[in-house]
């Protein structure tokens, strides 16, 4: 029972401090997950990164649904989902009443464009540790930047062409998947990885 509680508690924090959408909440999940819990290694939180981002939905719930279930199952699923939520449900429903009563007042549009640089800066954090992870298979910046990831730093720069030229991300990850399995199994034959 305890487990529930933990994953409810860990997705509430998330859910109140995640300004600026789903991927800004990433490092949070990212913190919660892999540094505060330890219930997965960043590789399995990548994957589950990637797996939210691919299925419908808002990509934060699917990453609390994802990591829920990981760790205990339909229950946990449950309590990470519902904790991820709760907080949003109220702050939403208090701030929309006070936007539409106060919203041309300037200290809210200061506090408005103060949180702006936050939101990308977030974002920006755990791109990095994607990138690091992507190119070097490490979360942190390589001691040796020569031993790169040959799969990734192909499939990398092809991703975000296809992206930056409005490929649907659908689109996009299928192809990246596709192209990872061919090369996958031609730098397996040749030896070279």
């Amino acid at each position: 029972m305890y487990i529930y509680w933990e994953l409810f508690w860990s997705f509430v924090k998330v859910g109140a401090f995640c300004v600026g959408g789903g991927y800004a909440s990433m490092p949070l999940i990212q913190a919660e997950v892999i540094e505060n819990h330890a219930w997965m290694t960043m590789p399995q939180f990548i994957d589950i990164f990637t797996i939210s981002q691919m299925t419908p939905g808002p990509i934060g719930i699917n990453a609390a649904t994802f990591v829920g279930t990981k760790v205990a199952g339909l229950p946990g699923a449950i309590a990470a989902t519902v904790g991820f939520v709760f907080p949003s449900v109220f702050i939403v429903l208090a701030l929309a009443k006070l936007f539409f009563k106060y919203g041309d007042i300037g200290p809210i549009r200061g506090i408005l464009s103060g949180l702006r640089p936050a939101v990308v800066a977030l974002i920006c954090s755990a791109g990095l540790s994607f990138v690091m992870l992507a190119l070097w298979n490490t979360e942190t910046l390589p001691k040796d930047f020569t031993k790169v990831d040959l799969l990734g730093c192909i499939v990398l720069p092809i991703s975000l062409w296809c992206i930056r030229h409005k490929m649907s991300v659908i689109r996009t990850l299928c192809m990246s998947g596709v192209l990872g399995l061919i090369l996958g199994l031609i730098l397996g034959i040749a030896g070279i990885r």
